[in-house]
């Protein structure tokens, strides 16, 4: 990866931008995150009929826009009579990155076709030193990495998709000792991270444990992010963020734990949770 110098730990990574009215994924929500202070926005990114890659989240169009169908089967043109919560149209990822280039800018790479348009993409705009590559699919980001060096590029950063998450975190929390073991092994099939972005709770992984009679509820509430785990990704090289942290006592105790980032729908209570300048709750 290349050289960091992106803002200094613990950072705020606004999820999908910055939108209290839902709409995700817009230029108007990534600019009012970066008018909040925000250095890191998180983004997905799929990529149209025609080739042109667009932040947006779901493979479908129906949960945030008037339209329906695969986004895949559409072109750009087509998304540009469509609305985002009824107020913002769907942007390509080229005005993200051009619109706010003192941005960095977390990938998440929701298709097949993004591992190749993607790549392209980063090339022409010179944004590859700003921008770090994720996906919860290993294949994919295999593919979207290599596809990069194919151009020469290197991200600034890659975090691992699901196969390497659990791993690391499983290893991390239980044998941190082992991880070397884990690594040799896991290698063949996950590319080199330097970044691990987990779940708050096991039940945002493994939803079927709150179904499991007496204990389901309990176990669902188990935090993945140990104090333990947050260490030893440490010790090993590895930052450690946490999705999706929306609440002030969560957020405070990631930071206990030292986290290195905290990936957010509310960058304006975790830019104040940080600064330490968000009012403690009654009691408290």
């Amino acid at each position: 990866m290349t050289e960091r110098s992106d803002d200094i730990s613990p950072k705020v990574l606004a999820h999908r931008g910055f939108s209290l009215d839902g709409a995700e994924n817009t230029l108007p929500a990534f600019k009012a995150a970066r008018e909040l202070g925000c250095t890191w926005i998180e983004t997905d990114v799929h990529t149209t009929r025609d080739g042109v890659v667009v932040a947006f989240h779901d493979p479908t169009l129906e949960r945030v826009t008037q339209g329906a169908g695969q986004i895949n089967d559409v072109t750009y043109e087509e998304l540009t009579h469509l609305a985002v919560a009824g107020s913002s149209r769907i942007p390509t990822l080229r005005e993200v990155l051009e619109e706010l280039p003192d941005v960095y800018v977390n990938i998440d790479v929701k298709d097949e076709a993004s591992v190749r348009t993607l790549p392209r993409l980063l090339a022409e705009t010179g944004a590859a030193g700003r921008v770090r590559i994720a996906s919860f699919s290993e294949s994919r980001r295999v593919q979207a990495l290599a596809a990069m060096r194919e151009l020469g590029l290197e991200p600034m950063s890659s975090s691992a998709g699901a196969l390497g998450t659990t791993v690391a975190v499983l290893v991390f929390r239980l044998l941190p000792a082992a991880w070397p073991v884990a690594w040799r092994l896991l290698r063949n099939r996950v590319p080199e991270f330097d970044t691990i972005q987990m779940p708050l709770y096991l039940k945002w992984t493994l939803p079927a444990v709150t179904r499991l009679p007496l204990v389901g509820g309990r176990l669902g509430q188990v935090v993945i992010p140990s104090r333990r785990a947050i260490r030893a990704a440490h010790r090993y090289g590895f930052e450690a963020h946490v999705w999706t942290v929306d609440h002030p006592e969560e957020m405070r105790m990631l930071l206990d734990r030292e986290v290195d980032a905290l990936i957010t729908d509310r960058a304006d209570i975790a830019l104040a949770v940080v600064a330490g300048t968000w009012p403690e709750a009654p009691g408290l």
